[in-house]
């Protein structure tokens, strides 16, 4: 054994899409070809392929003076992301000679003039894990990061550099979340950390993203994605190493000017293994075992999210951003344990997970009533865009309906729904279309797994719309038996299979329908009367 003397540090260049490391960027494939699926001790290989060619195309120029964070050129990765190569934080100087052409990743390809000293540059950089890459300046979160997801989308939306937390007990889908999220969230790179979690779960991730398209790019999202896999049986040390070493990756993107996202499942292993550390150091335990040191970790992971301005010459400025989502599995379901408590101070997004829910198959099992997202003020100009007029609107008035629907709750366990009065039989049937036909989606369903932002809002603007015109009806002396069992709804709880790309014409029919419909009621009332 041989002493670095230097910290944990992951190299950063050509070569980390498509790929999927350990908790300390041991690329597992490559060690996988080279000794089989048994690693023997003592087994090393470069984190990035240094037989590999890529082709470098100059985009400075020689005799330009640079900074750190400029971009010298660039690399064709994959299909979908254009690798930028930057001048190393802390350095600046002038170019005195700049090459083209196919470079592995520690081939020289530019030379700089630093106080007096030339220095050599490579496609390769090294960086310290625990330490946060610089940038220029931290900017407002007034851009949503859509995730497909209607119930994160329209109720609570997650930033652009912002954070949230998937917080649950066994079995309510928090995994099957992180996935969704990975798959379908606009963000341009994916860096999937499985943090301690079973190793089928990765393999199905390493699985189903060659296959699955990317709707932004159309090719498939492995072109846009790196794995992190520290699964249950692999060294603790690692793990504890692992959400540090998928961070720096993810801000090594957002200099360059892309949008990343982090799913990291989940954190609740990731600090039972700060546990096992810190008790193996001796150091004095603090609540449940967990060193008294939790929360500042917690916080410093974290807090390296942000949109922010990159590290650059003013000429080149560019806007990057790390989304974080971390999973936390708490014992029990018991959400006043260390990790979920210390996780909802630092995080700006709570999508809590209902074991209720789960138990009656909706998916996502996402609490309405307990979730919040602090960053629904930033982003209400946003979403109400010329698209999306009253966007927020509609979110608040479905979201008072689902509360209302909680508090009637109460009274019809006692005394049935048969004894509420017709307006309020009709909020519980508006508030049932809410829950199932709007906010529960099918993971697994080729159209509903995704859907796209116009879709939710004409969706719950649908249903809104029923509302008006049942209430309407109701004082118009038609019964809600006979609303309850209009034809229109069979098509209303059909529409979430309608494809994005059709759904405006089917609104547009499902609206005719549903306003005849209502008529039609109205007329054989008066009929009657």
């Amino acid at each position: 054994m041989i002493r670095t003397k230097a910290p944990l540090t992951v190299e950063l260049g050509p070569g980390i899409l498509k790929n999927f490391y350990d908790g300390v960027q041991r690329p597992l494939e490559a060690i996988g070809k080279k000794v089989g699926d048994y690693i023997k001790r003592g087994v090393y290989v470069d984190a990035l392929d240094r037989t590999t060619k890529w082709e470098f195309t100059p985009t400075a120029e020689e005799g330009k003076q640079v900074v750190g964070g400029d971009f010298l050129g660039t690399v064709q990765e994959t299909k979908v992301i254009t690798h930028k190569i930057l001048v190393p934080p802390g350095l600046s100087g002038k170019i005195l000679e700049l090459k083209a052409g196919k470079f592995s990743v520690d081939d020289c390809i530019a030379r700089l003039q630093t106080d007096g000293e030339d220095q050599e540059l490579t496609m390769l950089q090294k960086w310290p894990v625990r330490k946060g890459r610089p940038y220029k300046d931290k900017l407002d979160l007034e851009v949503p990061l859509l995730t497909g997801q209607r119930i994160n989308d329209t109720f609570f939306p997650l930033a652009k550099g912002g954070t949230a937390t998937i917080p649950g007990g066994f079995g309510t889908g928090k995994t099957v979340m992180q996935h969704q999220v990975a798959r379908w969230a606009d963000a341009q790179v994916i860096v999937y950390i499985g943090c301690g979690e079973r190793g089928n779960e990765m393999t199905e991730v390493l699985e189903d993203f060659p296959k699955l398209i990317d709707p932004y790019s159309g090719e498939n999202l492995m072109e846009r994605s790196t794995l992190i896999a520290n699964t249950s049986n692999m060294p603790v040390a690692a793990r504890e190493a692992s959400i540090y070493t998928g961070i720096t990756l993810a801000e090594y993107y957002r200099d360059m000017g892309y949008d990343t996202a982090i799913q990291a499942d989940s954190t609740s292993r990731w600090a039972e293994a700060l546990r096992e550390i810190s008790g193996r150091l001796e150091e004095m335990p603090g609540e449940e075992g967990y060193p008294a040191y939790l929360a500042t970790r917690l916080s410093d992971f974290y807090e390296r999210a942000g949109r922010v301005k990159a590290l650059c010459s003013d000429s080149e400025e560019r806007i990057g951003s790390v989304s974080v989502v971390g999973a936390v599995s708490p014992p029990g379901g018991d959400f006043s344990e260390p990790v979920t408590q210390n996780t909802l101070r630092v995080a700006g997004v709570f999508w809590a997970l209902d074991s209720t829910l789960a138990d009656r198959r909706h998916f996502p099992a996402i609490s309405w009533l307990r979730s919040y997202s602090l960053y629904l003020g930033h982003l209400t100009e946003w979403f109400n865009k010329p698209a999306t007029p009253d966007f927020i609107e509609q979110r608040d008035e479905m979201m008072s309906i689902l509360q209302k629907e909680a508090e009637l709750q109460e009274i019809v366990q006692l005394v049935g729904a048969d004894a509420l009065p017709a307006r309020e039989r009709g909020t519980l049937e508006v508030a049932r279309m809410i829950r199932e036909d709007f906010l529960q989606q099918n993971a697994y369903h080729d159209v509903d797994s995704y859907c796209s932002l116009e879709k939710q809002y004409l969706m719950a603007k649908i249903i809104l719309q029923w509302y008006d015109l049942a209430s309407e009806t109701i004082d118009y002396g038609v019964s809600i038996g006979k609303i309850e069992g209009m034809e229109i709804k069979g098509a209303m709880a059909r529409m979430k299979y309608v494809p994005s790309e059709e759904f405006e014409k089917q609104y547009d029919k499902m609206v005719k329908e549903m306003k005849d419909e209502f008529e039609v009621l109205k007329r054989k009332e008066a009929e009657s009367a």
